[in-house]
């Protein structure tokens, strides 16, 4: 059958309405309209999508080329206003004609009076003076003439351009009331999928057990369709691939000159597994299935410090911000690796290594941590099993700053006060962390400086949530001088390169490279040793790629995911057992925070509404203290302003920066159970 063209419909004039989940209408209003309809859902939306743009397009060509129908275009309201506008200041030139005509009058009577005073018989010298008087009174009525003038000219080409102004305004107008529509029809319909998705794949079940076997069972079922709606939505995002248990990876306990302990560093982490895997909890109440159109809050947000607006605990995740730094610890055996080594190059590679590592559980962690109150602390005791313990406390709300100290048997203290920003793009949420992060180790004396990268969630309106992180790491040795240089590789659609790709070199104090690092900071980590040969012109030359393969040592290597981690928001193992109630805590810790504990219960409307409690009691004693600040200043008696419980703000001796460096007597008085002088921020 011949196809023909049937008819059109003129789009800057077309009306397009959905009818179902694959049918739409179009139609002029009038006799002509068309019913279409499309293969899937998806390919509906991409439709009324590519439509409306045309239309928009279409609206603005007829708005340019139209110029006698600009008046229809324009509201009642607009209308009013404009007239209300232009009457005003008629009014006001109108005043201004008056002056005019009164300054006429009164100059000429001036100048007459001065005439009649120069035909007397005066002295030669105030003849003069009266000449100048009428001079400058001439002067000043000819100047007021001329802004009256200027007056009305500016009315008349108000009077001339204000149809066109206005115009442009309300078209500016529809176009944003038209974004702000699609994008939160967008976010409808990508939750309504996203539900319908799930209730077609996840099979029922009675119990949490079966609930987890079934997830997989869906996930191996429904491969190909699930990579055939990511090319259809133009997802950029990789998919979560669940590991089996039986890919775990094994680590090597050798440094990189080749050297071996008698115990590897895998048996010794095992052992202390086994020996406290009773301990430890090793799940948490699956995360409930709450809908929440992200686009009515986000919308308000572009451009703002997230810190500064209240969130409801649906973007959360049950862990605070004191305990996601504490993750920074998991990978804590790169230090102990890294205090054994007794070259620093090869020191400083663990130490990027363990930089690197920090990274690792953010690849599928979207939801935000709770930010900490003032005054709150987290505390994770782990001598006896790992041999270290770690202290966090929040020193600042507004910026919020944390500080952490972590010290270990093993040789080494990581020391850290990172100043969290952040701002909403609309499409994306860009993270800074501000601060820089000590490592000292104890037998060397070698002390080593580094900063964060920014982190980047994308897809925030539209799409599936992932994270990204970009930026250079330089890490510093201040004792040797050495250096190691980190490159956070974006991720680009049309790169050819592993995505999440980290690299790096490791320098000493001449320049000189000896190590060069290659990995991803989701996954591994890998070094080898940079051996000069002979260049074409005699000159050094760096050792080829393929010739370096010999002497690759694994660093670090991230571990495998617990089973059903993604119902328990992606939690590593140690993120697991982190808001576990432990006793004998100081009275701020994280783990006593009501509205976090009511949300990893799965009671996430009691959780909102207690969090809503303790940030309106946190802003009532901010008030306070500027209250008993301003009558201290208004009496003149000194005021002592906020200061960290167990840190103290001082200039650092290696950065100068003013940072909190840990004051000590914590773990003293847990010992004592002396918690007097905690706040009661709960």
């Amino acid at each position: 059958m011949r196809h023909t063209c049937r008819g059109t419909i003129n789009l800057a004039t077309a009306n397009i309405t959905v009818e179902d989940s694959c049918n739409f209408i179009i139609s002029n209003g009038g006799a002509q309209t068309y019913h279409l309809k499309a293969s899937s859902e998806v390919e509906r939306q991409r439709w009324v999508t590519a439509l409306e743009l045309a239309k928009a397009k279409a609206v603005k060509m007829l708005a340019e080329s139209d110029e006698s129908g600009d008046e229809e275009s324009v509201s009642q309201t607009d209308k009013t206003e404009l007239q209300n506008t232009l009457r005003t200041l008629s009014s006001k030139v109108e005043d201004l004609s008056t002056c005019n005509d009164l300054i006429a009058k009164h100059g000429t009577a001036l100048q007459r009076s001065l005439s009649e005073l120069e035909s007397l018989k005066l002295p030669a010298e105030s003849n003069e003076k009266i000449k100048q008087v009428n001079e400058r009174a001439t002067l000043f009525r000819i100047t007021s003439n001329a802004m009256i003038n200027a007056c009305r000219d500016f009315l008349m080409l108000a009077q001339t351009h204000s149809k066109k102004w206005q115009k442009s305004l309300q078209y500016e107008r529809d176009q944003r009331i038209r974004l702000e529509e699609t994008l939160e029809q967008l976010a409808k319909q990508h939750n309504h999928l996203e539900r319908a998705f799930r209730g077609a794949t996840v099979l029922p079940a009675n119990t949490p057990g079966s609930v987890g076997s079934g997830k997989d069972q869906c996930c191996s079922g429904k491969g190909d369709m699930s990579d055939e709606d990511d090319e259809n939505e133009f997802f950029d995002a990789p998919e979560i691939i669940t590991m089996p248990e039986n890919l775990g990876h094994k680590r090597t306990g050798s440094n990189i000159s080749g050297a071996s302990s008698d115990i590897s560093l895998d048996e010794q982490y095992k052992h202390q597994l086994e020996e406290t895997k009773k301990e430890k909890r090793t799940r948490i109440p699956y995360k409930p299935n709450y809908s929440l159109n992200l686009w009515s809050i986000m919308k308000n947000c572009i451009g703002k410090e997230l810190s500064k607006i209240p969130m409801p605990v649906n973007f959360n995740e049950p862990l605070s911000m004191l305990q996601r730094l504490t993750e920074d610890l998991e990978y804590h055996e790169l230090l102990d690796r890294a205090a054994k080594c007794e070259n620093s190059l090869e020191q400083l590679c663990y130490v990027a290594a363990f930089t690197v590592s920090s990274y690792s559980t953010t690849v599928f962690r979207t939801s935000k941590p709770f930010n900490p109150l003032l005054g709150e602390t987290f505390e994770l005791d782990r001598l006896e099993e790992n041999g270290y313990r770690s202290l966090c406390e929040q020193v600042s709300h507004h910026p919020p700053a944390a500080a952490h100290h972590a010290e270990s048997k093993n040789g080494w203290t990581l020391r850290q006060e990172i100043k969290i920003t952040s701002k909403f793009r609309g499409k994306y949420l860009s993270i800074m962390p501000l601060g820089t992060i000590h490592c000292i180790f104890h037998a060397t004396g070698h002390h080593y400086t580094w900063k964060k990268v920014t982190t980047t969630v994308h897809n925030i309106i539209v799409g599936k949530l992932w994270i990204d992180q970009s930026g250079e790491i330089d890490i510093v040795n201040h004792k040797t001088g050495d250096k190691c240089n980190l490159k956070f590789v974006p991720y680009s659609y049309f790169s050819r390169d592993v995505a999440r790709k980290v690299t790096g070199e490791v320098t000493d104090p001449s320049g000189k490279v000896h190590f060069a690092l290659l990995g991803t900071w989701d996954e591994k980590m890998e070094c080898f040793k940079v051996q000069p040969v002979i260049g074409e012109n005699g000159g050094d030359a760096r050792q080829r790629g393929h010739e370096a393969e010999d002497s690759r040592v694994m660093l670090w290597k991230r571990n495998p995911l617990p089973k059903n981690a993604e119902n328990m928001y992606y939690f590593s193992e140690l993120a697991l057992t982190l808001n576990a109630w432990e006793s004998g805590t100081a009275p701020t810790d994280s783990r006593l925070r009501p509205d976090q504990r009511l949300m990893e219960n799965g009671r996430w409307d009691e959780a909102n509404a207690e969090k809503q409690r303790l940030e309106e009691k946190q802003r009532l004693s901010r008030k306070k203290r500027e209250a008993e600040a301003m009558k201290a200043t208004e009496d003149g008696t000194p005021y002592d302003p906020y200061k960290a419980l167990w840190f103290e703000r001082k200039k650092d001796p290696v950065t100068k920066e003013l940072t909190h460096i840990y004051r000590g007597e914590y773990w003293e008085c847990k010992e004592k159970q002396d918690w007097s002088s905690c706040p009661d921020i709960f």
